[in-house]
């Protein structure tokens, strides 16, 4: 099989700005007004898609029914059906459907802090603390300086803040643990800032259990101005022999750059550059496409120390049993002007391709889904772009 062609479709509604760009940079690739096109050409291996949460169900659904494999911006979905169809299809035709986890997939730091992980410098990990503040009213880089479009505030298309960021950490949270489950124990969102957009979500967090570790997730839409980025995005690994803090995109007062990796074990202390850690996300994407291999999912399945499935103190604290005792978290949200959103609801994976299930896992078949279920807000787009 030779490489894909590259080929893109233009919607009507794209922007006259956005198709100037795309047609400078791809003089060569032709442009479709009709997805369907795409879809049937047989010379065609691979779709790709970042359209706005609500459509790339649906884009990645068409893709699949016509023996296409697809990559697509996280969230991949925005409804469980969209969800269950999907993983139908996956496995009926063989074929790839993998979500761009780029805060894991495209952070070098991130990377280097799986192999440290899996390769035991912090033992086996216990919890992992996922911190993602983002800027929304950076108007300088999004859609040439109008700022965030109508759709953004909207939660029938954006899905809510969970999935469009926190789906990030929950993915880390799996990753690094060697979770192929989890629970959602607590759920909060709220919009604190924003009364002229009553459905907008401007701060959510979420507690997280698996049989081995805990987690915690906060995410927001309020960085300052004064930041020189769109956000401090941090992320702590608790392991039984160490911790490893991540400051993926600055160092406030500190080094300059990105990609800030410290590590504490029982050696000391270290800092670790990570600007020769490489990206292979895509090249791994267009591997597998090409020659029906899987190399993106052996880079990104977990792996645990063997000790972490049956921890004595994990056994008592639940009983002797490995199921997870479901519990529920109730907090006064009228009062503290939260919403709960629901509690206990099975996280089953991510949606990368660490877990996604298919038979092409040495292991068997596995679940994934789009976020926590009962969480119906728990979806959206990537805020970067």
């Amino acid at each position: 099989m030779q490489v894909p062609s590259s080929w893109a479709w233009r919607p009507t509604t794209l922007r006259p700005r956005c198709a100037s760009r795309c047609a400078f940079c791809s003089p060569t690739v032709p442009w479709f007004d009709d997805a369907a096109a795409l879809y049937a050409d047989a010379s065609i291996d691979l779709i790709a898609t970042a359209a706005i949460p609500v459509r790339r169900g649906e884009i990645a659904i068409a893709a699949l029914e016509a023996g296409k494999d697809v990559v697509t911006d996280k969230p991949g979905v925005v409804t469980q059906d969209q969800l269950e169809t999907i993983k139908k299809l996956v496995a009926e035709k063989g074929r790839f459907w993998d979500v761009v986890f780029s805060e894991r997939f495209g952070v070098r730091s991130a990377i280097k802090a799986g192999e440290l992980v899996h390769s035991g410098r912090i033992g086996r990990v216990v919890q992992t603390l996922g911190l993602g503040p983002h800027r929304e009213r950076d108007a300088a880089h999004l859609s040439g300086g109008s700022g965030r479009p109508d759709w953004f505030y909207d939660i029938s298309t954006f899905g809510g803040i969970l999935n469009d960021i926190a789906s990030h950490q929950i993915d880390q949270f799996l990753w690094l643990t060697g979770s192929t489950k989890g629970d959602v124990v607590a759920a909060t969102v709220a919009n604190f800032n924003h009364p002229e957009h009553p459905d907008f979500q401007d701060f959510g967090d979420i507690m997280l259990s698996s049989d081995s570790a805990q987690g915690y997730v906060r995410v927001d839409w309020f960085t300052p101005q004064g930041l020189p980025t769109w956000g401090d995005g941090r992320l702590v690994i608790v392991g039984t022999e160490g911790y490893i803090e991540l400051r993926k995109y600055v160092d406030i007062e500190g080094r300059p750059g990105t990609d800030h990796l410290f590590v504490a074990d029982q050696n000391g202390t270290e800092y670790i550059d990570c600007s020769d850690v490489e990206l292979t996300f895509f090249s791994d994407v267009v591997s597998d496409v090409v020659n029906r291999t899987t190399r993106l999912y052996r880079r990104s399945t977990p792996s645990r120390s063997p000790a972490s499935a049956s921890s004595p103190r994990r056994r008592r604290r639940y009983g002797g049993s490995s199921e997870l005792t479901r519990r529920t978290t109730y907090r006064n949200a009228r009062r503290s002007g939260l919403s709960l959103t629901t509690s206990a609801n099975r996280v089953e994976a991510c949606l990368s391709r660490s877990s996604i299930w298919t038979t092409r896992s040495s292991t068997g078949p596995r679940q994934f889904c789009g976020g926590p279920r009962g969480l119906p807000r728990c979806t959206g787009s990537d805020p970067r772009t």
